[in-house]
């Protein structure tokens, strides 16, 4: 992979290939940013560099580039066995063939457990020193590339911290954290952090346009809806993707609490219960934003609104309903039940709830 595939961040490209130009490349690096800004590609790119762009990369199966990631433990597992990287390896390749730019709940989808917690465990942790350990096949740098570092268990985490502080000749660690408070602080201590910015829009644009073929009105419209997560310039672009379900169902609670249709709320209020509660706690943040943008809406600035055609068509109508007698009270509505479903309360009562509340909140009188 080259840096030329990763959209935008020219800054960071050129601080990290500085880092080979004058070989000062650090035995472990902390990539830090917002999802969707390239920290995975930016990683896997930094990686080839090291690597020479190997024609073994070609499909990332270099022997001494390492990937380690959150995994989970499948029922045909043994009991003692511990999952690793390795048992998933497969399902890795192929998400990572088709782009370095992926979310969580992807990995989950891939490996069919979006509803269980994947972690980094200590027999993953085992397993790296283990081919840490080993010299070089091709006499320069091995590269371990390590997904999501915060959900290492504490047992990993030590392992970790032990392989950090002395670690094998010519080895170089990337660790791409999503949330870098929740790793150890002596972990943190032992590695150069790089921080790095969402994606300018302009940059999103023109990747939209160069890479997607989007027309332009199209792709300045997804760029900033994107919000500098080019994951969500992504999502936006998929047929039936997930946020058009969203909104599909924001609209629909909206209405039916209109109308004061308690029936119909009520199996409104049982299909959503029976999503995932990953997916739950995505639909509330999805219905958090679009109580801010149909705010946001009535103030007639366009450069405030982040929306795409359906929403902002929806908007036009229904914005009104959403003002400085409601919005307070319908975004800790939102919040609340985003915490109540993250503290596993159960899910049918929450959604019934919102959707009583609704009903007083919009149809409130100015």
């Amino acid at each position: 992979m080259q840096f030329s595939e990763v959209i935008g961040q020219e800054n960071a490209i050129q601080q990290l290939r500085q880092l080979i130009e004058e070989e000062r490349v650090p035995h472990a690096m902390l990539f830090c940013g917002p999802q969707g800004c390239g920290k995975m590609a930016l990683a896997m790119a930094f990686a080839s560099e090291l690597l020479g762009h190997s024609p073994l990369l070609r499909h990332w199966n270099h022997p001494d580039l390492h990937f380690s990631y959150p995994t989970i433990k499948k029922p045909s597992m043994g009991s003692e066995h511990q999952p690793t990287s390795d048992d998933f390896a497969g399902e890795w390749r192929e998400m990572i063939g088709e782009g370095p730019y992926f979310s969580l709940e992807q990995w989950m989808t891939q490996i069919g457990a979006e509803n269980q917690q994947a972690v980094i465990t200590g027999g993953e942790s085992d397993q790296l020193s283990r081919k840490l350990a080993l010299k070089s096949s091709q006499g320069g740098y091995k590269v371990c590339i390590m997904w999501l570092p915060e959900r290492m268990n504490l047992t990993s985490a030590n392992k970790i911290l032990k392989l950090l502080e002395e670690p094998p000749e010519q080895t170089a660690f990337i660790l791409v954290s999503e949330d870098p408070t929740r790793l150890l602080e002596t972990i943190r201590s032992r590695t150069q952090r790089f921080d790095f910015k969402r994606i300018a829009d302009a940059d999103i644009e023109q990747a939209l346009l160069e890479r997607r073929g989007l027309d332009a009105d199209t792709a300045y419209r997804v760029a900033r809806l994107a919000n500098g997560s080019w994951l969500e310039a992504l999502n936006a672009l998929r047929a039936g993707n997930e946020s058009q379900m969203f909104f599909d169902l924001f609209a629909m609670l909206m209405r039916y609490a209109y109308s004061k249709k308690v029936r119909e709320l009520k199996k409104w209020s049982d299909s959503v219960a029976a999503f995932g509660r990953e997916k739950q706690k995505r639909m509330l943040v999805y219905c958090n934003r679009m109580v801010r943008e149909n705010f946001m809406y009535n103030f007639h600035a366009p450069e405030l609104c982040y929306m795409t055609l359906g929403e902002e068509n929806f908007a036009k109508r229904f914005a009104p309903f959403i003002n400085e007698n409601n919005v307070i009270e319908l975004t800790e509505m939102f919040e609340k039940a985003l915490r109540d479903i993250s503290q596993n309360a159960n899910s049918k009562m929450v959604f019934f709830d919102i959707a009583l509340q609704t009903i007083i909140l919009i149809t409130r009188k100015k």
